[in-house]
């Protein structure tokens, strides 16, 4: 568990997201913030269409070179010795260090992060050259000792094979041995479950969950399954359009949820103690980022939303309970109805 004492591993101030397009801006990612501490697991939860991916592509300066960062987004990697201010990193050069080095991404489908002309070992060697001070030797030894640790078997024989070549929880292991071959501080998992079946599944969230004991490091885990979250997290933020709604530690957010955005995406979970219960789908699509509705970005969708004042007015966000937080009116005594 994270100690709550120390300076957060990463710190996300208003980051605030555009997208330069034919149509004009388009605001992807709204005034998000929220922390991370050495050793915690954070999940990121949303429908698609939400901004999870473009705000964990800032955290690395990945989004496409069209994004517009706002004038008040900061963005600080603590490095243990120092802190580094993300988004003043301009050089190609000066983005190595955070790119692979402090912050590594594990992607939901490996197969478009493998070069398929290239051995997986090669791979991993290579960005250890690129990383690290580790010899060409030294790089391979380490990466045969990283896919022994993520329980890839006859390590040797895998480090020469190329990623058509192994099974799809294989890959994922191997990515997962990939990104943490660097040591960084901070993993970031973009929906790295999905595609696999429920068992590797499992697998695949223990080991991420040993790694996080054993190197210490955090993690943003990216998903839009509430039931992963419940069993991976230690806090939650739930986004919506590009907004965080609902943030706070894991099982209060899950067992008492605020934000009716939150209470419909459990309701849309099956129930294991009541087979036969139906279903409750949120109604409605999630809006275009090209027509985002004033006020409260959700009240489209809810069947709580109170005419005049949701469609109008921006929900403060209100601590509910100790470190739980909620944008929204419904739990606001100085915006109408609690």
């Amino acid at each position: 568990m994270p100690d709550a004492n120390q300076q957060p591993l990463i710190s996300v101030e208003n980051l605030s997201i555009q997208f330069r397009t034919s149509e004009g801006l388009v605001t992807a990612v709204d005034n998000v913030s929220f922390d991370i501490q050495a050793g915690e697991v954070l999940g990121l939860v949303g429908e698609s269409g939400s901004g999870k991916s473009v705000t964990a592509k800032a955290l690395m300066l990945l989004n496409a070179e069209n994004a517009v960062y706002g004038e008040h987004s900061r963005i600080t990697v603590n490095t243990g010795a120092d802190t580094i201010d993300v988004l003043s990193l301009q050089r190609p050069q000066d983005r190595m260090q955070i790119r692979g080095g402090l912050i590594s991404m594990i992607f939901q489908e490996p197969m478009a992060s493998f070069a398929p002309a290239m051995s997986v070992g090669s791979q991993m060697v290579e960005q250890l050259l690129l990383h690290t001070t580790m010899t060409k030797a030294e790089a391979r030894e380490h990466s045969i000792d990283m896919l022994n640790r993520v329980g890839i078997s006859d390590a040797s024989k895998r480090f020469k094979q190329y990623a058509f070549e192994f099974s799809g929880g294989m890959r994922q292991r191997a990515m997962i041995a990939m990104a943490l071959s660097t040591k960084p501080r901070l993993l970031i998992a973009d929906e790295p479950t999905t595609a696999l079946d429920v068992t590797i599944q499992a697998h695949v969230i223990d080991l991420m969950l040993d790694l996080v004991e054993e190197f210490k490091m955090g993690i943003l885990f990216i998903t839009h399954d509430l039931g992963v979250i419940a069993q991976t997290a230690d806090r939650v933020a739930v986004m919506y359009l590009g907004n965080l709604l609902e943030t706070g530690p894991v099982r209060p957010v899950i067992r008492t949820p605020s934000h009716p955005y939150t209470r419909g995406l459990l309701n849309a979970l099956p129930r294991l103690d009541d087979l036969d219960a139906p279903l409750t789908p949120i109604p409605g699509d999630i809006p275009s980022p090209l027509e985002r509705p004033g006020g409260c970005v959700f009240h489209t969708r809810c069947s709580q939303a109170i005419a005049g004042q949701c469609n109008s007015v921006a929900p403060a966000v209100v601590e509910v309970q100790p470190d739980h937080r909620v944008a929204c009116v419904l739990r606001d005594p100085a915006g109408g109805r609690v």
